[in-house]
């Protein structure tokens, strides 16, 4: 038995990631969860007992139904999921309904991408960007803050044939990576930066006239404030910020706003801080200043999945929620621990996790862990593996992997969607989360016909979608080719007319909505949390920026456990060889990274790959898996961002020592 992926892909085109190459070998895993679990030891010990899935669903409900009849009602129940189980139906669908249906308290996911989708639907209107498809005709591409070659490894052929047609590639990022070494220029940017510069490259291309006067005439708002916003970031002053030379942000705009078609490819790390929103949407305007997004290779691209219309109002049926508060997800350690949630309303007195592994991926680490070990803290995980989350657990229920299960998905980078049909029955007692919720409806008493409703209807309502988009998605075409193009051209130029996704149907570079938020309604540099000009005291005690990214064989925590994945790695620090010095750190030492939250331990590795006044920390680990049973998250905090109210997790000041 093997997996690959299908040759006639357009786009995959036949070849999976290192990560999904190995997804047999975690299908198969000698540890893989099999039976339900019910805890026996200390919560955290990992200590559990086979039960039958009757049992574990009579107590389950049991133990629900009393927190929901006591004097805090369902909303002291919170679920807690995002993607580590990818799709439609099992990532949101029959959960929503349950949790839906008996009050609980709902959960704002808002751990990966919302404060980079705020920032292009302030500036564009939604989450549509450039096609990748028309990247061969490009002739400059400009990786953004991603790590392309782990993080979206499909779309490097397409880099390559630009290259072939004479495009060069840049990368702007922190770190020298494995995608930014493959790249014609390596520009190492300051983390949280990313908008100031993008300010300057303006304040150049107004300066010189590279601007497109007839695109901005006609398909935006704002275009004089903007030419005046940019006029307060000269090079000199951008240099300052980005750590970049002054004379290679001018020669960057220039070849920016001399190119006929720039592709900017940009990712979720640079969102992750406390202006990210902001430095989405600066860097969102670019494409409509010099008139790129008029031709095919042009563009900005953060995500395609607003183009994926999927039905979610029919899979979740949120009308059969009452009114109730809303809990962020990166404040799990406060809603945990603080008497009113941290977030207003009661305390949470049960958790049930699902695709999601919290106690080594949410923020600030040792106060989830805190409130994980709460004795009266209920708590059920759904998972395919005892993670740490799953140590804490009062039941732990198996759930099926991608191999065993039905499912539709959407893309981030591409237009095509895909059926995700079951190649193996469930191995064990494992069953998908959508039969986990039925039965556990059931269990309740739960009596809503919606519960009945099989995989299959679940797909067929996910297609039920009036947006002409995804007219050519239906079953039948799915059913028989696995994967359908959204109805949208090829290659798709979205914006080249105009008709941008805004109220107003232009770019918008003046936002009345950010107005309305007492927001700045133009483009501007928001500094991060833990910008060093900004908290200097904190910079004195903690003077270098950590990144936390994943590591290439890794996807956050998942495929942590896969030995062939670790290659008997280990928890690293990627440090400066002028940062290393005056701490007496050496290649291969063992140091301890920390701050005021707490510390993790790694080994050191001294590199010109960061530039000065960065580490990087490849991540995520277990906790159970490193040497010391911490991770990065015990240094990063619940702060959110400027919109959208996502994480921070690479605005993180620290210090690095030798071990004692």
């Amino acid at each position: 038995m093997r997996v690959q992926g299908d040759p006639n892909h357009p786009f995959t085109a036949g070849f999976l990631c290192t990560k999904v190459n190995r997804y047999l070998e975690r299908t198969y895993h000698p540890e893989r969860l099999l039976h339900p679990l019910k805890r026996v030891g200390r919560k955290g010990r990992g200590e559990f007992v086979a039960v039958t899935w009757g049992e574990a669903l009579r107590d389950i409900a049991t133990r629900l139904r009393a927190i929901a009849a006591g004097p805090h009602g369902a909303q002291a129940i919170l679920p807690y999921s995002y993607c580590g189980t990818m799709g439609m139906l099992q990532g949101q669908s029959m959960d929503r309904r349950f949790f839906n249906a008996i009050g609980a308290s709902k959960l704002d996911r808002t751990i990966c991408s919302t404060a980079g989708a705020w920032g292009m639907r302030m500036t564009v209107g939604a989450n549509v960007g450039a096609d990748a498809e028309g990247l061969p005709s490009s002739d400059l591409v400009i990786l953004w803050g991603t790590n392309t070659l782990t993080a979206n490894p499909h779309l490097w052929p397409f880099v390559r044939k630009a290259r072939d047609g004479g495009a060069r590639v840049l990368c702007i990022d922190p770190i020298r990576t494995r995608t930014a070494d493959q790249c014609d220029e390596w520009l190492p940017i300051r983390p949280g930066t990313d908008a100031a510069l993008a300010l300057g490259m303006m304040h150049v291309l107004f300066a010189e006239g590279l601007q497109d006067d007839a695109y901005l005439a006609q398909h935006t708002l704002g275009a004089e404030q903007l030419r005046e916003r940019a006029r307060e970031y000269p090079p000199d002053r951008v240099a300052s910020l980005t750590g970049l030379p002054a004379e290679r942000i001018v020669t960057l705009a220039r070849e920016y706003g001399r190119a006929k078609a720039a592709f900017l490819r940009i990712n979720y790390g640079l969102q992750r801080h406390g202006g990210g929103a902001m430095a989405v949407r600066t860097i969102a305007c670019l494409p409509a200043i010099t008139g790129h997004w008029r031709r095919t290779g042009g563009g900005v691209q953060l995500s395609t999945s607003a183009n994926f219309k999927y039905n979610t109002a029919a899979l979740e049926r949120p009308e059969l929620s009452p009114d109730g508060r809303t809990i962020n997800m990166i404040r799990l350690g406060d809603a945990l621990t603080a008497a009113d949630a941290g977030v207003g309303g009661p305390p949470v007195q049960a958790l049930v996790v699902y695709n999601s592994n919290p106690a080594a991926v949410a923020p600030d680490r040792n106060v989830v862990l805190t409130g994980l070990r709460r004795e009266d803290l209920f708590t059920v995980v759904l998972d395919h593996f005892q993670t740490d989350t799953a140590d804490y657990a009062d039941y732990v229920l198996p759930a099926t992997t991608q191999l065993e299960h039905l499912d539709v998905h959407l893309a981030y980078g591409h237009h095509y969607a895909t059926l995700n049909r079951p190649a193996i029955a469930p191995l064990g007692a494992c069953k998908p989360n959508t039969q986990i919720f039925r039965e556990l409806a059931a269990a309740m008493g739960l009596t809503d016909p919606c519960f009945a409703d099989d995989d299959e209807t679940l797909v067929r309502q996910a297609l039920s979608s009036a947006d002409p988009k995804m007219a050519t998605v239906t079953y039948d075409a799915l059913m028989a080719h696995g994967w359908v193009r959204l109805n949208v051209p090829t290659p798709y130029v979205p914006y080249a007319e105009g008709g941008f996704l805004t109220p107003s149907g232009k770019c918008e570079f003046y936002s009345a909505r950010m107005e309305a938020m007492g927001l700045d309604p133009l483009p501007n540099f928001t500094p991060p949390h833990e910008f060093p000009e900004e908290v200097p005291e904190l910079a004195a005690r903690f003077p270098i920026a950590l990144v936390s990214s994943p590591r290439h064989q890794f996807l956050n925590s998942t495929f942590v456990n896969i030995k062939s994945l670790r290659r008997d790695a280990e928890p690293e620090v990627m440090v400066h060889p002028a940062d290393a010095a005056p701490r007496s750190l050496v290649d291969g030492m063992p140091v301890v990274v920390f701050n005021d939250r707490g510390a993790f331990s790694a080994t050191a590795r001294v590199t010109d790959a960061v530039r000065q006044g960065v580490a990087w920390a490849p991540s995520v680990w277990w906790g159970k898996l490193t040497g010391d049973g911490h991770n990065a998250n015990e240094t990063t905090s619940q702060r959110t961002t400027d919109m959208g109210n996502g994480p921070v997790f690479y605005d993180n000041l620290v210090e690095i020592a030798p071990a004692e």
